[in-house]
């Protein structure tokens, strides 16, 4: 409650992260905080590490309601339902769960096993959220994936007896990829009447094998004609663009990713998570050591966080509208200022230049990206920096 540089009248939603950081395979494009599992995973003290984190972090959320829990990663579903039980089970006994709370866990068809998905449901698991990224066997191989399309098909027919809702992560502009074969891709992801879809465009990340030995990757304009026909097929199949890369049938949103992007709070624990929290007078941010071996380590010492830094009055209008210009309908006014504490002036000028170039539209009420701003989202949003 010490004195700070703005003036909150309210916090805003707050969501919890919990990274598990290990996979069976370092896929070559991913950046994440991942690592193989080279022998038997220290799943109950990492799990132990993690509440000694979240014990350790309670005084900064005490007495808030969390709306919604994402299990990432790394591969989630490594851990066996037990673990994920006593996991959830822990959370609950510390903190004040919404009632209808999202509980996410992420999950690769490499790992799937009949029964394993029931397991997590029954362990209070409400969504999954399947990795799939393609439905080509040799798109697949050159992902680094230890899934084929058979593996990947029966992982979403579980998922779909066992979850009210889930979601399936694709990408697109893969190394050798034609329109057909997005086409194609998208046509069995949309056999299967998946409620949600994340859709990703390849990127090239640094520190990665493919930033040592980049694949030949389609070139920017077949990339957005493969949007374009991604976002035609799956309007066909009733599912709505609601973020730049999230489509959703109706009631089927990921509350937990909308979090972040309308600007909302969250806690991360795990290790390399990331949070983002709020008081009366300032936002601030954390970042837990990445290592897992040093993360449990400090963890169990009550010492998980490495960096906690303030976020400057002059940062907080771009970090907004970072996240807020990735949803379709945009945001309110009356959001920014409350989120930021600042006035809606901090942002004017960048406003006015967008809606000149046709990036935004906006009335009195809510600012909202056009179809143009939405192709061109890098441009819109540097407008902020």
């Amino acid at each position: 409650m010490r004195n700070g540089t703005l003036q909150l009248s309210a916090l805003p939603p707050l969501s919890l992260y919990v990274h598990l950081p290990w996979c069976l395979k370092k896929c070559p494009y991913c950046d994440f905080n991942s690592h193989e599992v080279s022998s038997e995973m220290p799943e109950q003290r990492y799990i132990d590490a993690l509440i000694a984190d979240l014990d350790a972090s309670l005084p900064l959320i005490w007495g808030r309601m969390v709306h919604s829990i994402f299990i990432g990663g790394g591969t989630p579903s490594l851990f066996s339902p037990r673990a994920i039980d006593r996991l959830l089970g822990d959370i609950r006994a510390r903190l004040k769960l919404a009632p209808d709370c999202e509980i996410t866990l992420e999950a690769n068809p490499g790992t799937f096993e009949k029964d394993r998905f029931r397991a997590f449901r029954s362990a209070g698991v409400t969504r999954l959220s399947i990795g799939v990224q393609s439905f080509d066997d040799a798109h697949l191989k050159v992902l680094g994936r230890v899934h084929d399309r058979a593996q990947a098909i029966a992982a979403v027919e579980e998922a779909a007896q066992a979850f009210d809702t889930f979601n399936l992560d694709i990408m697109y502009a893969l190394p050798g990829q034609t329109i057909e074969n997005l086409e194609a891709d998208m046509r069995q992801a949309l056999a299967l009447n998946p409620p949600h879809i994340s859709i990703y465009h390849l990127t090239i990340e640094p520190n990665t094998y493919f930033a040592k030995f980049p694949p030949a990757i389609p070139e920017d304009d077949t990339a957005y004609a493969m949007l374009d026909r991604i976002t035609e097929m799956t309007a066909v199949a009733g599912l709505a663009r609601y973020e730049v890369s999230a489509y959703a049938k109706p009631g089927h949103k990921c509350f937990h990713n909308v979090n972040y992007w309308q600007f909302g709070d969250y806690l991360g624990i795990g290790a390399g998570a990331h949070s983002k929290l709020s008081f009366a007078h300032r936002v601030v941010r954390q970042v837990r050591y990445r290592e897992p071996k040093l993360y449990m380590d400090k963890a169990l010492q009550g010492s998980a966080v490495t960096q906690d830094t303030e976020v400057s009055r002059a940062d907080l209008p771009f970090e907004f509208m970072l996240n807020a210009l990735r949803l379709k309908e945009g945001f309110r006014l009356q959001d920014f200022s409350e989120k930021t504490g600042l006035p809606i002036t901090a942002i004017q000028q960048g406003l006015q230049e967008a809606e000149t170039k046709g990036l935004i539209e906006r009335d009195f009420v809510r600012v909202k990206p056009t179809e143009r701003g939405f192709d061109f989202l890098n441009d819109l949003q540097s407008l902020f920096l």
